[in-house]
């Protein structure tokens, strides 16, 4: 998985009524565009996240 900054990243719920967490990347900390991440989620708060399959990247404007 690569990214650049201000990508956003989707995670999708992972249980029956669980809502997907959007938010956009702040820093990337990997080499080449790989995570670990810095993502500031929609409601404010910062995250270092390590994605896992259940994610995927969006470069701006596809559909964020």
């Amino acid at each position: 998985m690569q990214a650049n900054v201000g990508d956003t990243l989707l995670v999708h719920g992972h249980v029956v009524g669980q809502k997907d967490r959007k938010g956009q990347i702040v820093e990337v900390r990997g080499p080449g565009g790989s995570p670990p991440f810095v993502v500031r989620y929609d409601d404010g708060h910062e995250q270092l996240v390590y994605p896992g399959p259940d994610a995927v990247v969006m470069p701006p404007g596809d559909g964020s």
